[in-house]
């Protein structure tokens, strides 16, 4: 009998072992809570309603960072750096194994990136750019948010006015779209003694934008352009023109300039509604994901910074088909 209930306690331990092993069994490369199998990946984004731009940008992730592409994927969004940097630490704690960050603004990354590379995450930058040694993150996906606005400036010195008064819209202050595009503009206007009649955030929202532009109006500014940082924003100035009765696009009084390329804002241009429209190509998801397999497979990523293939495009030359091909969202 003792002998007997010697081996039933010793079968019992051995059972108690492997259940408990099961309950503590890790899912994707390590990542503690995972489903067994899939890449655990975090993606910090901005808030899919920020624009037609970002809604494509979120869609894009979301369509390819599923279980059926061998992902456990959890998402969060905010324009506030403060709550993606809690969002950040917050992943860090479940032990992805990838996080992915589109950051609100590119300063105060550093030590949340240092926490990752402790913690063995491996993070890749995607949309836009941050303020850290890149030996605290694998690669980047990224606009080159300066070349668009030396492009834009580029196309508005060429139209050659008599005078340069422009209305400048900027987007989410400190935000790399928003120190690209706004650097050009402000070294232009330095550069050519082009008088900016008002520089004001509109955090890429067209109502703000509309009561910036139509507080120059009711002030009684002269101006002759209007330079938004993307098109939701330039959709709001041109709301404030047409209450006003003030002509704008192709030939008219105040020449508009957007940028992202959503259908609609082609459209614009194609109608010589407005004058330009900067592309920002946000199907980043593909070359994120190669970016990871190649890092499971243990390969190298070389280049480590990706820039996105962007142009310009004219409302003078702007065809139907570069609408089709190079809108973004629904027209």
């Amino acid at each position: 009998m003792k002998a007997g209930r010697i081996f039933l306690a010793a079968a019992a331990a051995v059972i108690c072992c492997a259940a408990l092993t099961a309950c503590g069994q890790t899912g994707g490369n390590g990542g503690s809570g995972g489903k067994k199998g899939l890449i655990k990946v975090g993606v910090i984004n901005n808030d899919p309603n920020e624009s037609g731009y970002r809604t494509a940008n979120v869609n894009d992730l979301q369509n390819t960072f599923t279980e059926a592409n061998g992902f456990d994927a959890q998402f969060k969004y905010s324009l506030k750096n403060d709550e993606q940097i809690d969002f950040a630490q917050k992943f860090i704690q479940d032990e992805v194994d990838y996080l992915l960050l589109s950051a609100a603004g590119t300063a105060g990354w550093d030590g949340v990136l240092q926490d990752a590379k402790k913690a063995g995450v491996k993070v890749i930058l995607f949309d836009r750019t941050v303020d850290a040694s890149d030996d605290l993150y694998e690669a980047s996906v990224v606009s080159d948010m300066a070349k668009e606005g030396e492009t834009a400036v580029e196309w508005l010195k060429g139209q050659n006015l008599d005078k340069y008064e422009v209305i400048h819209i900027q987007g989410v202050m400190g935000s790399d779209a928003q120190i690209g595009r706004s650097g050009a503009l402000d070294q232009a206007a330095k550069d050519l003694g082009w008088t900016i009649v008002s520089q004001q955030t509109a955090e890429w929202n067209a109502e703000k934008a509309q009561q910036i532009v139509q507080s120059a109006i009711d002030a009684g500014k002269s101006f002759n352009v209007i330079y938004a940082e993307n098109d939701d924003m330039a959709k709001g100035a041109v709301a404030a023109l047409d209450k006003a009765n003030i002509s704008h696009g192709v030939g008219k009084d105040v020449i508009v300039m957007g940028f992202d390329c959503n259908k609609w804002a082609l459209k614009e241009l194609l109608d010589k509604n407005w004058n330009y429209d900067g592309q920002c190509n946000p199907f980043q998801a593909s070359y994120i994901r190669e970016i990871i397999t190649k890092l499971e497979n243990g390969e190298t990523v070389s280049p480590k910074k990706i820039i996105m293939e962007e142009k310009g495009f004219d409302a003078a030359t702007i065809t139907q088909a570069d609408v089709d091909q190079y809108g973004i969202g629904q027209g």
